[in-house]
């Protein structure tokens, strides 16, 4: 066989069964091999959108994502999506053509140093010279991708070496192992809860790819502490739980930010102390000791300095601190008190988007997926769509890449054929990849993408509301295309939202569609989201709509 065979031979033998891909000159070999071959291979219309639907295959999943472009700009149209891959923790493999190796160097045509350019946002990556050497490479790609903290890795593949004849064989590496914790820091951490009044949990991602969810919700049963997430953790205890307190930080539930800046023992799981989490660093959490589990020892101390620090998997440390009731009963009044009384109050009339998505949320159900682009809308969902899965919430968070939403809810569309699978999107966000509407057309898949569209880059206009005296510069949108046109064009079902009376039969055809949807939602171009940190503010000092300027509240 040549190596191109050998490369599919090796991918069907790490058990992939979905690539996503866009055919080119340098990969040619590899599309050949593919013809017979056990695959299923979906074909996007950019390659940033293959990216972002392997990312979100691989978050559904927890398996290993294959994305597929040739050389050039094949392989930098795929660059972006792997740095989502790298900030968000999602186990990615890109292979990607590159030019003969007689040529490499020369300034071929469609030739990029593609492995230099991805350095900074891969874990690893490889320029294949040898054909022998493809499927060692593959194999160690997977291995790379999958250990410890997950993350992209890119294989650089030469035609000629494609073409080349391969004799050599290799199987997959066994799964490394995940370090168990030391038990000397976990009993530390018990001496720490046992001796704190107001402890609180901050789950971060890490839980989600640690597939930890049964275990922190075990922990939080037994231990009675209260609960928030950050945006890539939501799900991890359900949206109804009655210790939940919701999403932190900027865009966090009040409730959320008062219980964070008023506990005495903050114990992270899964999280790195993100700037959209902490706002001022300095004043996050102050009377809070710091017990810190994370698997990857780079993020321990990367931005505070834990006061013990429990290193291995999340699943085994959960158990491991798992026992009797921590804190005080007042602790969790207070907490709950908090959580009461900042309850988000739906508008009675009009049409907004909290109001629309908490609607939307429960005409799906628990177990739909929803994919969201980035801006005002991605917001909106983490604050008010019900999540039980955080497997079942799709975003951008560390990179915050807007075109995410649509690729990746036909990522999840096509890992789980089964499930409810929505895109919300704003006008601006369902621009930068609206061609994968052909995608989903050509595959009859069953997503409903409802469109948020309030004429503007709603975020950016936000902040210069806000923070630039309404020196709004660069964010109007009113020559929007007409999107149910668009729609129909790509041949998807469509549906207009423009008043309150319509949402009633949008809800009811997002439900029961079994094609692609697209929902138009009119909203008013002066909503913004609340409640808001402003930067460089402690969690506690919050601007919502009743305040909208920077206020200065004393510390709950």
């Amino acid at each position: 066989m040549n190596a191109a065979e050998a490369l599919v031979m090796a991918l069907v033998n790490e058990g992939v069964d979905t690539v996503f891909g866009y055919p080119g000159g340098a990969i040619l070999p590899f599309y050949d091999a593919l013809v017979d071959a056990p695959l299923r291979h979906i074909l996007p219309r950019h390659e940033q959108g293959a990216a972002f639907a392997a990312d979100a295959y691989a978050r559904v999943t927890g398996n290993v994502g294959v994305c597929v472009a040739t050389s050039g700009p094949g392989a930098t149209n795929l660059l972006t999506g792997i740095a989502n891959a790298m900030a968000d923790s999602v186990p990615l493999v890109a292979l990607t053509g590159q030019v003969p190796s007689s040529v490499l160097g020369t300034d071929a045509f469609q030739e990029v140093d593609i492995v230099g350019m991805s350095m900074p946002v891969v874990k690893h990556n490889v320029l294949v010279r040898d054909p022998n050497d493809v499927p060692r490479a593959i194999h160690e790609a997977f291995h790379i991708a999958r250990s410890g903290r997950p993350g992209p890795v890119l294989v650089d593949l030469p035609k000629d070496v494609l073409l080349a004849e391969c004799t050599a064989v290799a199987e997959p590496l066994a799964p490394a192992p995940v370090p168990a914790p030391c038990a000397a820091a976990l009993d530390r951490a018990l001496e720490l809860l046992g001796a704190a009044e107001r402890p609180l949990i901050y789950a971060g991602g890490g839980v989600r790819i640690a597939g930890a969810s049964a275990e922190l919700r075990a922990f939080v049963a037994a231990s009675g502490i209260p609960t928030v997430c950050t945006l890539q953790a939501l799900g991890s205890l359900p949206a109804d739980h009655p210790l939940f307190l919701g999403m932190l930080g900027m865009h966090g539930l009040k409730a959320a930010n008062y219980a964070v800046q008023s506990c005495d023992l903050l114990l992270v799981v899964g999280a790195r102390f993100d700037d959209r989490v902490t706002s001022k660093l300095a004043t996050f959490a102050p009377d809070a000791r710091v017990v810190h589990l994370d698997v990857d020892p780079a993020e321990v101390g990367k931005r505070r300095e834990p006061d013990v620090s429990v290193l291995g998997d999340l699943r085994a440390s959960l158990r491991g601190l798992t026992g009797p009731s921590l804190g005080s009963d007042a602790w969790r009044v207070r907490c709950a008190t908090w959580r009461r009384d900042h309850a988000w109050h739906y508008a009675e009339d009009g049409l907004d988007g909290p109001r629309f998505l908490r609607a939307l949320s429960e005409a799906v159900g628990p177990e739909a997926l929803v994919a969201c682009d980035v801006g005002q809308h991605q917001m909106w969902v983490a604050q008010h769509w019900q999540l039980f899965d955080p497997r079942h919430h799709l975003t951008s968070g560390g990179l915050g890449a807007m075109g995410y939403g649509l690729p990746a809810a036909i990522g999840a569309q096509l890992a789980r054929p089964d499930a409810r699978v929505v895109c919300v999107s704003g006008d601006g966000s369902i621009q930068m990849n609206l061609q994968e509407l052909a995608t989903l057309s050509r595959y009859g898949l069953p997503i409903a993408v409802v469109v948020l569209d309030n004429q503007c880059l709603g975020m950016v206009r936000q902040w210069q509301e806000l923070f630039a005296d309404r020196r709004y510069s660069e964010i109007d949108l009113s020559d929007n295309p007409d999107f149910v046109r668009v729609a129909d064009a790509f041949g998807l079902d469509t549906v207009r939202v423009d008043q309150l009376e319509d949402v009633p039969e949008a809800l009811s055809r997002v439900a029961g569609t079994t094609r692609p949807l697209l929902v138009h939602v009119r909203l008013q171009r002066e909503a913004n989201v609340w409640p808001f940190v402003p930067p460089g503010a402690p969690n506690h000092h919050m601007m919502d709509r009743s305040a909208p300027q920077p206020a200065v509240q004393e510390k709950p």
